[in-house]
């Protein structure tokens, strides 16, 4: 059959391609891999959550071909997301189910239970997390008293860099309506760069604005043509000041070589940390944003999930152009939980692989003005938040410690059983609560 697209519509169809095959192996956003063997946990709550005191049941089961598996032996471990387990045994499933007695938590938090089953083919690994008075969960990183005065100060710094913006079209990428474009902006010190992938409407007219922020990572990026399809322009940005378009393999020396562990560098001191041209690079992309001819002047929001759900927050407590915030699952928050007893947030300072070498005076110091929990506290506008219990890189625990002290209008939708990925459909709940926000609508 002849194909009768045009060459635009081609060119669309294929990017669209490339863009949902870049979504599903991005490994903050891909669910688990199915297998004809399945352990699932379900602790004995629809909505998986309890009262302090209140006491948790989990059911194990195991599951072949939809079937349960008949005397599976089952191997579990119960206790505080992140923490040594409290409880540690292996038990037969006759009929291939258990229900196992948890106990309770006496203070707000999570109650996770992770189970394993084998047999001649593999492994395999089911966890369910019981939340216990969540909303009531407080933080335990300190609030610098000079907070405000340190960021009011690099924003005022960022302010008498000039932009310096460089932007070169990208005809392969742009379609029908939109035009694609890779960025080059001045960032935070002179000589710095930001980069990223902006998408314009080729219609004359002005248009509200969505600064995508990233995940943890180092890659290329596409941009956002699909969202400036509906009439807004997108900005999708990396952090570490070099171009977004090289060659794949270029991104996985740098992960594995200069840029492994950036989270890391300079956390002894607050004035060279790593995160501080990462923030302040996120307040001159709205610069850029907001300087286009095609901006509409007010209408700016901020989107990303885990390392983008915090700058998300962040963005949002630092720059008041930004009228809503979209965050999945954020990093950063809370990551002195450790330190109390407890989960902290990615990427895991203070847990007990980095305690001995994080936790110093001069490093406990710097987290402080960089945690996400205190931008949460300064958030003035509408936001909504996207997780589940089952997170184990950024546990409920740490994300609950930001969404807590934010008092600005928020709503929290949960989908419980999973980790750090989302369905589908989740990323079109919040595509369409910006758009709705963004347009008015």
């Amino acid at each position: 059959m002849r194909n009768i697209l045009n060459p635009e519509s081609q060119k669309l169809r294929f990017y669209y391609f490339i863009f949902f095959l870049t979504l599903a192996f991005a490994p903050a956003f891909a669910q688990p891999i199915e297998r004809a063997t399945k352990i699932i946990v379900a602790p004995d709550r629809e909505d998986w959550t309890y009262k302090t005191g209140d006491k948790a049941k989990f059911t194990i089961t195991v599951l072949k071909n939809g079937n349960p598996v008949k005397n599976a032996s089952i191997r579990y471990e119960i206790g505080l997301e992140k923490m040594e387990p409290t409880i540690k045994e292996t038990k037969t499933a006759a009929n291939g189910t258990i229900t196992i007695d948890a106990g309770t938590l006496k203070a707000p938090g999570f109650l996770r239970c992770v189970a394993w089953t084998a047999n001649g083919e593999g492994e395999y690994r089911g966890l369910a997390t019981a939340g216990f008075d969540p909303e009531k969960i407080q933080p335990t990183v300190t609030n610098p008293d000079d907070f405000d005065t340190f960021w009011e100060t690099a924003k005022k710094e960022l302010a008498t860099i000039p932009m310096d913006a460089k932007m070169t079209l990208l005809p392969e990428r742009c379609t029908e309506k939109v035009n694609v474009y890779h960025v080059n902006l001045q960032n935070f010190k002179i000589g710095t760069r930001l980069y990223g992938i902006l998408s314009v409407p080729k219609k004359e007219g002005k248009y509200p604005a969505l600064l995508k922020v990233p995940g943890a990572g180092v890659r290329a990026y596409y941009g956002d043509p699909f969202m400036a399809e509906k009439d807004i322009i997108t900005f999708e940005i990396g952090i570490h000041g070099i171009s977004v378009i090289m060659d794949p393999s270029v991104y996985t020396d740098l992960g594995y070589g200069a840029l492994n562990g950036y989270p890391n560098y300079n956390l002894d001191d607050k004035d060279r940390f790593y995160y501080k041209h990462v923030y302040m690079g996120c307040v001159r992309a709205n610069d850029f944003l907001t300087s286009l001819p095609q901006y509409d002047g007010s209408n700016l929001a901020v989107t990303g999930g885990s390392q983008g759900g915090a700058l998300s927050i962040v963005t949002a407590g630092l720059d008041s152009r930004v009228k809503w915030l979209g965050a999945f699952y954020p990093a950063l928050s809370d990551v002195t939980g450790y330190l109390s007893g407890r989960a902290g947030g990615w990427p895991h300072y203070f847990d007990k692989a980095s305690v001995k070498v994080n936790n110093t005076k001069e490093k406990l110091a710097t987290v402080g003005y960089y945690d996400v929990v205190n931008f949460a506290r300064r958030v003035k506008v509408p936001g909504y938040y996207m997780w589940g219990y089952n997170d184990e890189t950024c546990p409920p625990t740490s994300m609950y410690s930001a969404y807590n002290v934010t008092t600005a209008p928020k709503e929290l939708k949960l989908y419980l059983e999973t980790g750090h990925w989302t369905y589908p459909e989740e990323r079109d709940i919040m595509n369409n609560w910006l758009i709705t926000k963004l347009k008015g609508k």
